[in-house]
């Protein structure tokens, strides 16, 4: 047992800044010959920044998107300038979205500060939505839910707080990304320790409120120098195809621009990254940033909404919009 470890975690427990930890696998994944992905982005966005005035006025960024029968559902990030609300907006087709305006916002719980109730993921469980929203100082990862994606009653605690004293994930921790596999839900998330690196690690449920971290977290480590990843990483999106788990997500420079690396996996949480270029920006709107991935496999073609921006900032004010693309397999 590493007593350093175990002395620091029951310490903290006082403090509620110490969850369970845990050895898991995801279901295991076939795994064969890895496939050569390329990717086909829209050249215009497919959601605009709001105007003057309104909550996406500044950004509009962080997409997840959600089939619910025949249409979609978009619970994306919007900043006015002073603080992040989650918005929603809904699609026939997944290209032409209508905005409903926002539906999430900082408060009334505490932990939440006033900052940010946004940066999330949706999935549905049993008829009910379950949304996983970044919020606090420092950042932590709370639970809202909805049977009909407007109306949203909060968990009054985060689900997934800070981890324990020098920890990787000590400072924070955000960008939240589920999925089902097995009967139990896998949490991909960003964490953050005092030196401020930004790592990827996961944590397992079973009913959505009670987690646990894996104790070999983090999953994913910085990229080398000079690298895309080499600052930080975020934004992981997740899904299986191809005999792997497969990981989007996104890397920050020097310079803070943004694009997004693949990483692959048999079980989930031993990852490899994917050879090959990152997914750059290819128009003016997202030559500086490309993040915030969100995934759908349909019919065989795997559907990518995302962020971008044409100003390299760590956090807002980036011109955000969001944008859609279409990733390939081939043999």
């Amino acid at each position: 047992m590493n007593w350093k470890f175990w002395i620091s975690c029951c310490g903290l427990l006082l403090l509620s800044s110490c969850a369970p930890y845990s050895t898991f696998e995801l279901p295991q994944q076939p795994g064969g010959p890895l496939p050569k992905w390329s990717v086909s982005l829209k050249a215009e966005p497919v959601l605009l920044r709001g105007k003057s005035g309104e909550f996406d006025a500044s950004d509009a960024l962080n997409p997840s998107v959600l089939r619910r029968g025949s249409s979609y559902i978009n619970l994306y990030s919007g900043y006015d300038g002073k603080t992040w609300h989650t918005g929603l907006a809904t699609s026939s087709d997944g290209a032409d979205w209508t905005k409903k305006g926002k539906v999430l916002s900082p408060g009334p719980a505490t932990w939440e500060g006033s900052y940010i109730a946004a940066n999330g993921a949706v999935i549905e469980r049993n008829g009910e939505l379950l949304y996983y929203y970044q919020a606090g100082s420092p950042p932590q990862i709370g639970l809202a839910r909805s049977t009909d994606a407007i109306h949203w009653t909060k968990n009054n605690e985060p689900v997934l707080t800070v981890g324990p004293y020098e920890s990787w994930d000590e400072r924070g921790v955000g960008d939240p990304y589920v999925i089902e596999a097995g009967g139990s839900l896998y949490l991909y998330f960003l964490g953050q320790d005092r030196a401020r690196r930004q790592r990827l690690g996961v944590a397992v449920s079973t009913d959505g409120v009670h987690w646990k971290r894996l104790i070999a977290n983090p999953i994913l480590e910085l990229g080398e120098a000079g690298a895309f990843d080499e600052v930080g990483l975020g934004e992981p999106a997740v899904w299986a195809s191809h005999g792997y788990y497969w990981m989007l997500y996104t890397g920050r420079d020097k310079r803070e621009h943004r694009r997004m690396g693949l990483a692959f996996s048999r079980n989930g949480v031993k990852w490899l990254r994917y050879t090959g270029e990152p997914f750059a920006g290819q128009a003016g709107w997202n030559w500086q940033v490309v993040c915030d991935a969100t995934v759908l496999l349909e019919n065989g073609k795997l559907r990518l909404w995302f962020g971008g921006g044409d100003r390299a900032l760590p956090a807002e004010g980036l011109n955000g919009q969001i944008g859609a693309a279409v990733l390939e397999a081939a043999p």
